[in-house]
């Protein structure tokens, strides 16, 4: 069960440093893929992290960040396509 901690931890980790990526990206597309990366990572670390401490209410925050992500995804990619035209 400590497993599953350790690798939340990790997921935590790993978004954070794509946070690197989001300040310092060349380009807003790069920018953008690594705030969907951070996204996947820190959903993931929210499920494991709710299957650790038996608590439904991660796995909620998890769901609904996910769904934010799409979101977001989808509003960045049409503002950066009409920006190019």
């Amino acid at each position: 069960m400590s497993d599953m901690l350790i690798f939340a931890i990790f997921f935590a980790a790993l978004a954070v440093m794509s946070l690197y990526r989001v300040a310092r990206g060349p380009s807003a597309a790069d920018r953008q893929v690594a705030v969907d990366s951070a996204d996947v990572l820190i959903t993931c670390a929210l499920v494991l992290f709710s299957i650790y401490s038996g608590r439904g209410i991660y796995l909620d925050i998890a769901i609904i960040s996910a769904m934010l992500g799409v979101i977001d995804t989808m509003l960045v990619g049409r503002y950066l396509e009409r920006r190019w035209q």
